[in-house]
């Protein structure tokens, strides 16, 4: 029986509006982290400065604390922790949710394809939540796990992604705030760090690549695609 379901990646079938190419070039302006250092109003359009920061607690002893103190351990600390990642998952599930309203995540998938697929074996379509890690890992995940709960990614292409943002994941936000220390006395220019970490992430997602193609077969789609709610 001849089956005529059309593979997601596919993508001269996706046909998509000038709206949807600029929500997606939108995107990644917002989570490239393009204007993070920024002193002017573009700073606006910078993942990190929308997600802003908790207030601190003015200081009555030795120094400033914000709402998750210090010294803190086991599963209270845990607890609280978690309470930091809250809103930087669900703002940036927000906006993609607004993204792909516009048909961001079809221009993604329709343009990126061509350059991810032979890159790493993922599809277009995972291009924000690639861009994203650069800026901040949780936000990254929580896409990651949206596009597979959703049925857009496989099991193998989750696996291939994971490994990508697990290597230097969020280097543009701690090299440009925790590495400036050292950018005074530096050898080597710094775009050429970037470079590095940028190179050894698409290693790191070949080498789960060649694992998953040599002895791990299975390639099943995520999320509702398999009934899963």
């Amino acid at each position: 029986m001849e089956d005529n379901k059309t593979p997601k990646d596919k993508t001269p079938q996706i046909k998509v509006g000038w709206v949807g190419y600029a929500a997606f070039f939108f995107a990644i302006i917002i989570f490239s982290g393009i204007f993070s250092s920024s002193d002017t109003w573009l700073k606006v359009f910078d993942f990190n400065v929308l997600n802003g920061k908790f207030g601190t607690i003015p200081p009555g002893a030795e120094k400033a604390l914000d709402f998750r103190g210090a010294g803190g351990t086991g599963a209270r600390d845990g607890f609280l922790f978690a309470i930091e990642l809250i809103p930087a998952v669900i703002l940036a599930l927000g906006i993609v949710n607004v993204i792909d309203g516009l048909g961001g995540l079809r221009a993604a998938q329709k343009l990126m394809t061509p350059i991810l697929k032979p890159l790493l074996g993922i599809p277009g379509i995972t291009a924000l939540a690639s861009i994203a890690n650069m800026q901040s890992t949780d936000a990254a995940a929580g896409m990651v796990k949206e596009l597979y709960d959703q049925g857009e990614i496989t099991d193998n292409e989750r696996s291939i992604l994971i490994a990508y943002q697990t290597s230097a994941s969020a280097f543009i936000t701690n090299y440009f705030s925790s590495g400036a220390a050292v950018f005074s006395f530096m050898l080597a220019p710094i775009i050429v760090p970037i470079i590095v970490m940028f190179v050894f992430k698409i290693i790191g997602g070949n080498l789960m690549r060649i694992y998953l193609k040599m002895f791990y077969r299975k390639d099943t789609t995520g999320g509702n695609a398999n009934g899963n709610a």
